[in-house]
């Protein structure tokens, strides 16, 4: 399984904010991953709407995180960011399978599924990062 740019995103936003000491723009957080301003903007407000961040405009905003990493389940990131009804053809209902109900391989990745998201759930944001110093001296060199 590959999780998508999108969940990638969310994931490393998270962590970043987790790791340091003050807010972060997006254009920060951007340049020190050397990723897309634009699709990182788009994973922000994405995490603001599902209230993982809180943002902060004008000069001196940014955002941070709206809960403590602690709280932040990597499992439940990764539900709210991917589209797990797409992980095979047959898995929406009326999926357009030709066999369907006649073959086992929909409950077998359903269960792979299940088990993979699962452990996600053993790990929390702060988990992700846990040398937060290191993590943020290692991006800050990277930008």
């Amino acid at each position: 399984m590959q999780l998508s740019l999108y969940s990638d995103y969310a994931l490393r936003v998270l962590m970043v904010l987790a790791a340091s000491d003050r807010q972060l723009s997006v254009d920060e957080i951007a340049r020190r991953y050397g990723i897309s301003r634009n699709h990182l903007a788009k994973v922000a407000q994405r995490l603001q709407a599902e209230g993982l961040i809180e943002t902060f405009r004008g000069r001196g905003g940014g955002m941070r995180l709206a809960r403590p990493a602690e709280d932040i389940v990597v499992g439940d990131v990764v539900r709210r960011f991917e589209n797990l009804d797409s992980f095979i053809g047959c898995f929406p209902a009326g999926g357009g399978c030709v066999v369907s109900g006649l073959c086992a391989l929909k409950p077998a990745l359903n269960g792979a599924l299940e088990a993979f998201l699962a452990h996600l759930d053993g790990y929390r944001v702060s988990d992700l990062v846990p040398d937060w110093a290191a993590f943020i001296e290692r991006l800050e060199r990277a930008a």
